[in-house]
């Protein structure tokens, strides 16, 4: 099984950032596995060049860290934790 989540191309860079590139990010889940354990797929590449970027495939324990670090640095930044 594959679903997708979530998806974003991200087109627009913060002022002063001039050596980055528009990158896109998509979320997925996927059991396609030898051990069929269901993963979130974490996938990022540029935009315009799709099947070159990276793949994560995260463990439900990765992914929800990765949740923390992500609700951790937004509340760094000053946005309110869900």
């Amino acid at each position: 099984m594959r679903r997708s989540i979530d998806d974003l191309p991200i087109t627009e860079l913060p002022p002063g950032v001039e050596d980055d590139v528009p990158v896109s990010w998509a979320v997925a889940i996927c059991d396609d596995y030898d051990d069929t354990a269901p993963r979130v797929v974490l996938t990022v590449e540029e935009i315009g060049r799709a099947g070159t970027g990276l793949v994560a495939h995260l463990s439900p324990e990765h992914a929800r860290r990765l949740r923390t670090a992500l609700r951790d640095a937004l509340v760094e930044v000053g946005e309110k934790a869900d």
